[in-house]
């Protein structure tokens, strides 16, 4: 990670596990025992994914999102996730 006044921060895809600035991923949190996509920085943990089909299937197939979140319980909710990322809740 960068500090302050050394540019982007940098972040790690939960999916496809390379690392981009922060602007370039979409920030996901839980809300109510769901996971979300969340349109801002707001407090707890996040986890960090590429707004691309392919990151969110890796990440689902790995599990990656509870584990990132830690919270193995949560409810994922795979179209609403599609949704939030890509515009579009069906899959290619």
């Amino acid at each position: 990670m960068n500090g302050p006044g050394r540019g982007n921060t940098v972040r790690t895809c939960v999916g496809c596990r390379k690392r981009a600035e922060q602007a370039g991923l979409v920030r996901l949190a839980i809300e109510e025992n769901r996971v979300i996509v969340s349109g801002k920085e707001t407090g707890g943990r996040g986890a960090w994914l590429h707004a691309r089909e392919e990151c969110l299937r890796a990440a689902l197939d790995r599990r990656a999102l509870t584990r990132a979140l830690r919270r193995p319980g949560a409810e994922i909710d795979e179209a609403a996730l599609r949704a939030g990322l890509t515009g579009n809740a069906r899959r290619d």
